[in-house]
């Protein structure tokens, strides 16, 4: 069952995101009624869900926030800014829902209540709520309604105090949904009756959202010297199942009574039959809302993690074997390495395309937080997504929800202007947040961009300068004034808030984003807007690279940053001015590998020129052999190497040797700045 339970709440957080997603496009929308329709379906599916699966509080939740949507379906409501704003918050509470543990939380009840009440509040809007300090009643959150079984029978001389057992009937069903069994079978012959006594006893099915308490007291004066049995029966509406109700009248009319024990059994196979027919229409549901074109299973992180390491461990082992075909001549060996490597390569390619997924889901987080900055620092902003289809590494996405959060929190607190101030300066009122994603190569660019106030690099410099962090008389362009920002503690607000300004952010940004072999840059022009771009690696775990030699030592430049190589005479190489070389017409600024790292010129009289992108410029990289392409599977250096980041990781080679696999737009850039 705890599998069933997991499955659910995998599923339940996942339709709880496409409620929030529907929520905030109806926000835009709120006379759409393809868009009301999807969130009256989401929700009920969610309360489908969680009642077969025992989370009853969710369910009872659920019913009663669909009811709102089921009134806007009908006209009976209209979609408003205040229902918006309670199911926003019903969202928030559903998600600390899927957690039980925070059932017993004092302020997950009192959160809970004060919704509950707010969305009774909007269903049943002339009925006025009534404050209660009760705590069992507060605890009570159920809300749900629950099926009870009354058995009712009064003393014989109720009559001589003035009590009607027929008023106490009528009180009993005004609390909900009911079906009353009256027995005479103690009735005598008609010469001894006495009027003056009662002989009639009755059983009662009630459905109601009270708790038990509420039935007894119904029953509070007379329960001392009558007969009450008060029994729940199920956790569902039992009247509703039409073969239920039938088999109980049936028995009423041909026993004397029906009796808790065979109610009990027959509402035992009511709640089965209930639940087989809520199976049914989940399965309905999934079916009707499944994609057409994707067949799909869900596939824990772990075994994806697994399946990874194991493909990286077989491209390793395939190189060993095509070195080993290479050194030994066995006849029919080199078809068959040819074959495993092509295997390899398929195989590879499947296991990434698995462990890529859409980045709509974290893109689809950021509505909520526009959203929620909006209101908090009172600015209207309209947020636009694109290539939400785009697809990255799982472990990618997981790590870049916080660096790009905190980008988008600085350009709402930084960069849009208040609505008086866009209007002063001839804006429109409502300021424009981009976030953008599409393919570069084997990269993937993100660009969160706005239309704000920009950041002005004399500010910057000036302040860059009063803490110290660089030298007054130091020139510098605007470019490397506005890289200071990631800088640490580094910041420009005026004012601490609950949003920015307290000296950590863009250099935590830099460092996450480092930390999955990204790259960030930043562009801004004074009055216009900032754009902020993010370049990634499709993936972290195998590369296709090229491998080299430098002094005998093995290296591998990524392929995806490879423009072309060239062999150069070594004159044309050393005896140059300004570190500039003429190739195809076109003279490329290079960096010979061997002076950067402090090794003794090469004797050979050709160099090897691999010509690198970098920015909107190529660079080349001076080395001695270009060995040949190569699966690189990428291993991190260790806490011990970690200050030195030209290197994205290394790799272990056919023969056991291990390669650094080079990060060339740190390379280029160390070296540059170190000119």
């Amino acid at each position: 069952m705890d599998n069933f339970k997991k499955k659910f709440i995998e599923e339940a957080a996942e339709l709880i995101d496409k409620l929030e997603v529907a929520l905030l496009e109806l926000e835009k929308k709120p006379n759409d009624e393809a868009l009301i329709q999807q969130v009256f379906r989401v929700m009920h599916t969610l309360k489908g869900n969680s009642a077969m699966f025992g989370f009853e509080l969710i369910d009872s939740f659920t019913h009663n926030l669909k009811s709102i949507y089921d009134k806007i379906r009908n006209g009976q409501l209209e979609v408003s800014k205040d229902i918006l704003n309670i199911t926003f918050s019903s969202v928030d509470h559903l998600k600390a829902m899927l957690d039980e543990q925070n059932y017993d939380d004092p302020d997950f009840k009192t959160i809970h209540s004060g919704l509950m009440g707010k969305i009774n509040k909007i269903i049943n809007p002339d009925i006025v709520e009534k404050e209660s300090n009760n705590t069992e009643k507060a605890q009570d959150m159920s809300g749900s309604f629950s099926t009870f079984y009354i058995l009712f029978e009064p003393n014989e001389k109720i009559f001589s105090n003035g009590t009607n057992p027929l008023y106490l009937l009528d009180e009993l069903c005004s609390l909900g949904e009911h079906k009353v069994y009256a027995h005479f079978n103690r009735l005598p012959g008609i010469k001894d009756i006495n009027p003056n006594l009662c002989y009639t006893y009755w059983e009662v099915l009630l459905v109601t959202d009270k708790d038990v308490n509420a039935i007894h007291d119904v029953f509070i004066f007379v329960e001392t010297d009558s007969k009450l049995e008060i029994q729940k029966l199920a956790e569902e509406n039992l009247l509703a199942d039409k073969e239920f109700v039938d088999e109980v009248s049936h028995l009423a009319d041909i026993q004397k009574d029906v009796g808790l024990v065979t109610i009990q059994r027959l509402a035992a196979k009511s709640v089965a039959r209930i639940n087989k027919a809520k199976a049914r229409e989940f399965t309905k549901e999934r079916i009707a809302t499944k994609d057409k074109t994707a067949a799909s299973i869900r596939v824990s992180s772990d075994k994806l993690d697994h399946l990874m390491n194991l493909v990286s461990e077989l491209v390793t082992t395939q190189a060993r074997l095509s070195l080993f075909a290479e050194q030994n001549n066995v006849p029919g060996l080199a078809p068959i390495v040819e074959n495993v490597h092509k295997l390899t390569r398929q195989l590879r390619d499947i296991a990434f395309s698995i462990v890529l997924i859409p980045i709509e889901n974290l893109f689809g987080r950021f509505q909520r937080l526009i959203r929620d900055l909006s209101a908090e620092l009172h600015k209207e902003v309209d947020f636009i997504i694109e290539g939400a289809d785009t697809e990255l590494d799982k472990t990618i996405i997981e790590n870049l929800s916080d660096p790009l959060m905190h980008i988008i929190r600085n350009s709402m607190d930084h960069g849009i202007e208040e609505s008086r101030i866009r209007i002063a300066n001839g804006k429109p009122a409502k300021g424009k947040i981009h976030l953008k994603a599409f393919y570069s190569g084997a990269n993937v660019i993100i660009q969160v961009s706005d239309d704000g106030a920009g950041i002005d690099p004399e500010i910057i410099h000036a302040k860059a300068i009063s803490k110290g962090l660089v030298p007054s008389d130091k020139k510098m362009s605007k470019k490397e004034i506005l890289d200071l920002i990631f800088l640490p503690g580094f910041s420009t607000a005026k004012k601490v808030t609950d949003v920015s300004g307290r000296g950590v952010g863009m250099d935590v940004v830099k460092k996450k984003i480092s930390d999955i072999r990204g790259e960030v840059e930043v562009e801004s022009e004074v009055g216009l807007g900032t754009t902020i771009t993010i370049k990634l690696p499709l993936t972290l775990s195998i590369i296709d690279g090229l491998l080299v030699s430098i002094d005998s030592s093995p290296f591998v430049i990524p392929l995806s940053s490879i423009d072309k190589i060239y062999a150069v005479d070594k004159e044309s190489i050393y005896n140059t001015f300004n570190n500039l070389v003429t190739l195809d017409g076109t003279q490329i600024p290079f960096f010979s590998l061997r002076k950067e790292f402090n090794l003794q010129p090469s004797n050979e009289e050709l160099e090897q020129v691999v010509v690198v992108n970098f920015e909107d410029n190529r660079v080349g990289l001076v080395v001695d052999y270009v060995i040949g392409e190569y699966q690189a599977v990428l291993k991190p250096l260790g806490k011990h190497y970690k200050s030195h980041d030209i290197f994205s990781g290394a790799t272990i080679l056919g023969d056991g040797t291990v390669a650094l696999v080079m990060d060339t737009n740190k390379i280029i850039k160390m070296f540059a700045t170190s000119k």
